[in-house]
């Protein structure tokens, strides 16, 4: 087996596509079906099974993604061991996140970084909290950022900034003439926008509506979107109301778009969470995100951002 058969295997298996996968690793789907062919020819067994829809492991082809992913992650972390010698932060640092922190976080951070690290570059994968530990614990990134806190073997959360999520709506008559006060009653009748299970937004969401005593279930649902700059559009729009990070919220604000209200309750109020694998040592380069990331946040992010 060779390491480029592995990688082009693992990206198959992660993205579920041949042709997403040529996309990811720079090939064609051709070569990227040569690759998954000539290691099913050498390990003697089927690995994937190709349907219209995606692409499946096999059993066996469920084996070798756990060994796959355990060989690439220790040719990547022996390259970074190599390079720790050098006093130069260098290099490439995958980093995981969840939506927010992905879209409305890092973005933030990220410049200022490279300016004091311009050897370092930044990959970063997005997805919901429960993606970014799964790809922590499969060595598909070294560090994650999340919004709400996971049981995942052998990785440790760590929480480094709060904030404020609000509700958000249309700014029409409607809720203008709440004047700034969100009653319950208005939350079970307007048309409601929700993130997809897995989603911390969602997850933290939830827990407020149940600890003002509404049923999430009592919920006049209008849509299901992907991301909070999704649901943004959706309430700028008029599709419905929701709750939404206060710092995703805050640039539609300024421009007059929507209408944000606060609720006299500590469940609006969220933890954004580092997460690592306890077993793996740091690159320079994730030692080095991890030690700025809080103090950024702790001096940068002020309370207008946030509310």
């Amino acid at each position: 087996m060779q390491l480029k058969q592995l990688e082009v295997f693992v990206q198959v298996a992660r993205l579920k596509s041949f042709s997403k996968a040529a996309d990811a690793l720079y090939l064609t789907q051709p070569t990227i079906s040569a690759h998954i062919s000539a290691l099913e020819s050498e390990l003697g067994t089927k690995l994937v099974v190709r349907s219209t829809k995606e692409i499946q492991l096999t059993a066996t082809g469920s084996i070798l993604f756990s060994y796959a992913t355990q060989i690439l992650g220790l040719c990547e972390r022996a390259e970074q061991d190599v390079k720790t010698a050098s006093s130069d932060i260098q290099g490439a640092l995958s980093v995981a996140a969840s939506t927010v922190p992905s879209q409305y976080l890092l973005p933030r951070i990220l410049p200022h970084l490279r300016q004091r690290y311009p050897k370092v570059f930044f990959q970063v994968f997005q997805g919901d909290s429960s993606q970014v530990a799964q790809r922590i614990f499969e060595n598909g990134a070294e560090l994650g950022i999340i919004g709400s806190p996971v049981q995942k073997a052998g990785c440790i959360c760590t929480p480094f900034f709060s904030e404020r999520m609000v509700i958000v709506t249309p700014n029409t008559p409607e809720y203008q003439e709440l004047e700034g006060e969100m009653t319950s009653q208005v939350l079970r009748s307007s048309p409601f926008l929700v993130r997809e299970p897995g989603s911390g937004t969602r997850k933290r969401s939830e827990e407020f509506l149940r600890g003002i005593g509404v049923d999430p279930r009592e919920l006049s649902l209008a849509a299901q979107l992907q991301s909070t700059e999704s649901i943004l559009q959706g309430v700028k729009n008029g599709l419905g109301i929701s709750i939404v990070s206060g710092l995703a919220a805050s640039d539609y604000v300024r421009m007059g778009a929507v209408l944000t209200f606060d609720y006299d309750s500590p469940l609006l109020t969220r933890q954004f969470y580092l997460i690592h694998h306890r077993n793996r040592p740091h690159s320079p380069a994730a030692a080095m995100l991890l030690k700025e990331l809080p103090r950024f946040f702790q001096n940068e992010i002020s309370t207008e951002d946030v509310t």
